[in-house]
C-alpha cells in the first residue's frame, strides 16, 4: 500500500476517533488530541503483541502489516525539523522493571526504527520515582507544556505503577510561524457564538491577505499555511455555516471516506470579513476506554498476550495493556501554533488485571497536518476559545 493510500486510510480512523472522544469524554468542553502520538504508541504494542492483538490493532489502524505500520509512523518520528521559526519533535521512550528484558527484536525495533530511549526502573518499591522520570520526560520533550501526564496525587496511579512491568511513551512536540503573520495590533475583541445560543467577547485575529478558502454545501473549509519548509504544515479550520450545525458536519466529516483529504483548498482567494479567535487549552483522556468503546479490546484483556515484547521467566504471567493516557495542548496567537501532546501505555502482567466572509465566531473542527504526506499531527474542536 502506497504512503499516501495509508495516510488517507488513517485519516479516516483519526476522525472516528475524534468523534467518538467528542462525544463520550469531551463533555462540550474544547478539546485537542494527537492521533499520531496514539497511532505511534499503538504501532509500538502492534509490533510486540502476538498474532491476535497484532492482527486487531492492524485492522483498526487500517494498515496491511506491522512493517508497513512501523516504516510508516517511524518517519514520522525521523524526520523531525528545526528551525526558530518552525520546530517538530516526535520522541519514543521506554521504562522496564529491572527484573526482565526486552526481548531482542522488540528492542532492536525501538532502537533503531522508533529512536526509543529505554531505561530499567524498580516499579515495585519505587513507583513514585519512575511517575517522576516519566513526567520529567514527559515536560523535557513538550518544551514544559506537559508536566504531569501521570499524576503523583493518584492513588491508582501510583499503584497501577508499582504494578507494572512496563511503560511505552511517545511525545510530539510542534510549534511554527504562520507564513503570513497576523497583526497583533488588529486583534479586537468580538463576539463568539457558543452551542447554548449565549456568547462569549474573545479576542479575533485578523489581516488583510487573500486566503486559502473553499465553500462547500453547508461548510466552509480555511487552510493557513506555516512558514515554508520541506515538509509543508497548514493549520485547516472546518467551520459550520450554522452557528449551531458543528454537530452535523462532524457527523459528515466522519462518514465520508478519505474527507479531509478530498476538501482542502488550493487556491487563494479574496475575503471580506475574516476573523479568526485566538486559543490556548488543553484536553486529557484515558485513550484506552475510548478505544475500547470503538472496538479494540483484545490488547486490554485476556486475549490479547503481550509475552513478545519481555522475556519473561518459563512460569511468568502474559502482559495486558493496563491503560493509555493521553493529554494533549495548543495555543494559536497572531505569530503562530504551538501544540504538544504525550501517550503513555502502562502495561501490567496479567494476573493484575480516546468573495466570500470567513468568520469563526461559532464552535468548530480544526486539524494540524503535514501538507506533502497528508499527517493528522493534532485534532480538536474549539467550542469556546474563552476558556483555557
Amino acid at each position: 500500500m502506497e504512503l499516501a493510500k495509508s495516510i488517507e486510510k488513517q485519516n479516516d480512523v483519526v476522525v472516528k476517533l475524534a468523534k467518538q472522544v467528542i462525544e463520550t469524554v469531551a463533555n462540550g468542553s474544547n478539546l485537542v488530541f494527537s492521533p499520531t502520538s496514539i497511532n505511534v504508541l499503538l504501532s509500538l504494542i502492534a509490533a510486540g503483541s502476538s498474532s491476535i492483538t497484532r492482527e486487531q490493532i492492524l485492522s483498526f489502524l487500517m494498515s496491511p502489516s506491522t512493517d508497513h505500520l512501523n516504516s510508516v509512523l517511524a518517519k514520522i518520528t525521523e524526520e523531525g525539523t528545526e528551525r526558530s521559526d518552525l520546530r517538530l519533535a516526535a520522541v519514543n521512550g521506554v521504562w522496564i522493571d529491572k527484573s526482565v528484558s526486552l526481548k531482542a527484536s522488540f528492542k532492536e525495533l525501538l532502537e533503531n526504527s522508533y529512536k526509543a530511549s529505554c531505561s530499567q526502573v524498580d516499579f515495585a518499591t519505587k513507583p513514585e520515582e519512575v511517575i517522576d522520570e516519566v513526567n520529567t520526560w514527559a515536560e523535557v520533550h513538550t518544551n514544559g507544556l506537559i508536566k504531569d501526564i501521570l499524576s503523583r496525587n493518584s492513588s491508582e496511579i501510583i499503584e497501577t505503577i508499582r504494578e507494572s512491568i512496563l511503560v511505552l511513551a511517545n511525545a510530539v512536540y510542534f510549534k511554527a510561524a504562520w507564513s503570513i503573520k497576523f497583526d497583533a495590533n488588529l486583534t479586537k475583541d468580538n463576539d463568539f457564538y457558543l452551542l447554548d445560543g449565549n456568547t462569549v467577547k474573545v479576542p479575533f485575529m485578523t489581516n488583510y491577505e487573500d486566503q486559502y478558502l473553499r465553500g462547500y454545501d453547508g461548510f466552509q473549509v480555511l487552510r493557513l499555511p506555516y512558514v515554508e519548509d520541506q515538509r509543508q504544515f497548514s493549520m485547516y479550520i472546518y467551520l459550520p455555516n450554522d452557528k449551531d450545525g458543528l454537530a452535523a458536519l462532524l457527523e459528515k466529516i466522519s462518514s465520508e471516506p478519505g474527507f479531509l483529504d478530498s476538501h482542502i483548498p488550493l487556491h487563494r482567494v479574496s475575503v471580506d470579513a475574516f476573523r479568526i479567535p485566538k486559543f490556548n487549552f488543553s484536553f486529557e483522556f484515558e485513550a484506552s476506554d475510548v478505544l475500547k468503546d470503538m472496538g479494540l479490546t483484545l490488547p486490554f484483556s485476556s486475549g490479547g498476550s503481550l509475552l513478545e515484547m519481555i522475556d519473561l521467566p518459563s512460569n511468568g504471567n502474559n502482559l495486558l495493556v493496563s491503560s493509555i493516557l493521553h493529554k494533549a495542548c495548543i495555543e494559536v496567537d497572531e505569530e503562530g501554533t504551538e501544540a504538544a501532546a504525550v501517550s503513555v501505555a502502562i502495561i501490567v502482567p496479567q494476573c493484575l488485571r480516546r468573495n466570500p466572509d470567513f468568520v469563526a465566531d461559532h464552535p468548530f473542527l480544526f486539524t494540524v497536518r503535514e501538507d506533502k504526506s497528508g499527517v493528522v499531527l493534532f485534532m480538536g474542536q474549539v467550542l469556546d476559545p474563552s476558556k483555557h
